[in-house]
């Protein structure tokens, strides 16, 4: 066990119960107040630790950890130097600091309370700068559904989806931090009874309910990253709400797959979990069968128990649980989308972002969409305010939440919020 795991760890600073970020998390983001520029912050309960302010005074430095790592506006620079180790090696320096077993700081009154400050006064900050994004496709109950909305039941996965994670590059520029609202998309849709497209505002908009993971500097040019080093190139995951525009993409989409109905926004939770807080939830995977190819088969347990919901909250301000799933719903691993990915050579940079695509359970209380939810409109889904929803609409708010429990312990993401306004003129 990775000591900041132990599950018996305690904190001296009060985390309450419930919380998402307790002492064996210590997620990574960028936060700033009235009075602080963007810097590194690490979340324990409801209080951030202000890694600028620790290293300042001295109590990073001596393990290896320059000030200017921490005084920065995005995490990219801390990732690339500190590559693996150096993550996990300062995160056990932040779990020995904040151990209510320890005094060196603890018993420091005055850097407590200037390395300390709550997260309500604080702003969190889209945590990287985003080099690359891929999004996969990669939760095979999805995938079925749609190719039963959109084909037939008998073919529904296309020949290669077994054989090899499906994926496009998407749209760095417009994925935004949690709280940062989205406008409706504009683009040209056909209707079915209609040779002719129309330009306007999108009619189906749609949230996709995702995992992405964040990576470390990668290799050069032409060479390849096994399964067996993937995971020494993943930082950590958040939370990803890949909003779709399903009318768009239905008319845009062939030969070359999503462009305008997904790059017009992403939304990504604050916080990074380091994939070393994830070790307890590691579950086996499905029995991947027809047999993938050498380069793609893997050892060990590369799946995570970790449960996801997803909130719609309307202009009236009442929520509604519109969809329990899990992230152990996938066919494909992170390691294996991460070695596909770098197969043919491609390189992989320090802050490049991977999704997992849409994750679905076999419940249909567990798909993660509402095209699948209401399928593509077909079975409305009441909210509590006496509303019904076929897609989302001007005003909603979409509200995606995650975490892992085990021994008592819980690591969250906290959560992903967006409002959709509507349309620019």
């Amino acid at each position: 066990m990775i000591p900041a795991n132990n599950p018996a760890l305690v904190s001296w600073v009060d985390v309450p119960s419930g919380s998402d970020f307790p002492i064996q998390n210590l997620p990574f983001g960028i936060f700033s107040t009235e009075n602080l520029s963007p810097r590194v912050g690490v979340a324990i309960g409801d209080m951030i630790l202000d890694c600028e302010a620790l290293a300042d005074r001295g109590y990073l430095q001596d393990a290896g950890f320059p000030l200017e790592l921490f005084a920065v506006d995005q995490l990219n620079p801390l990732i690339k130097q500190a590559g693996k180790l150096g993550m996990r090696l300062l995160r056990e320096r932040l779990s020995d600091l904040l151990n209510d077993d320890g005094v060196e700081l603890k018993s420091q009154e005055a850097d407590r309370a200037a390395c300390l400050i709550p997260q309500k006064e604080a702003t969190l900050h889209l945590p990287i700068e985003v080099g690359d994004y891929t999004d996969f496709y990669s939760s095979e109950q999805h995938a079925y559904n749609v190719g039963c909305m959109f084909r037939d039941p008998d073919n529904a996965l296309m020949p290669n989806w077994k054989h090899l994670p499906v994926g496009y590059h998407g749209r760095a520029s417009s994925i935004v931090v949690s709280g940062v609202p989205i406008h409706r998309p504009c683009g040209q849709t056909r209707a079915d009874d209609s040779d002719q497209p129309t330009y306007g505002p999108c009619r189906l908009l749609d949230f996709e309910l995702e995992i992405g993971f964040v990576t470390f500097e990668g290799k050069a040019l032409g060479q390849r990253i096994s399964s067996a080093e993937a995971e020494d190139y993943i930082v950590g995951l958040f939370l990803f709400n890949d909003w779709s525009a399903r009318d768009i993409q239905k008319w845009e989409y062939v030969p070359l797959g999503p462009f305008l109905a997904k790059s017009f926004a992403s939304s990504i939770s604050p916080w990074i979990v380091l994939l070393d807080a994830l070790e307890p939830f590691r579950v086996a995977g499905p029995v991947q069968d027809p047999e993938v190819l050498p380069y793609l088969q893997q050892d060990g347990e590369n799946f995570y128990d970790i449960g996801l919901s997803v909130g719609i909250e309307t202009g009236q301000g009442d929520e509604t649980i519109v969809s329990r799933s899990n992230f152990k719903h996938m066919y494909w691993s992170m390691v294996q989308q991460l070695t596909h990915h770098s197969s043919n050579g491609c390189n992989i940079r320090a802050g490049d972002v991977l999704a997992s695509g849409t994750i679905s359970g076999q419940d249909e209380s567990a798909y993660g969409s509402m095209l699948e939810l209401s399928w593509r409109g077909s079975k409305p889904v009441a909210m509590t305010d006496g509303t019904e929803r076929r897609f989302i609409q001007d005003g909603d708010t979409v509200i995606m939440r995650g975490h892992g429990e085990r021994q008592g312990v819980r690591i969250g993401f906290g959560e992903v919020r967006s409002k959709v306004l509507p349309a620019i003129d």
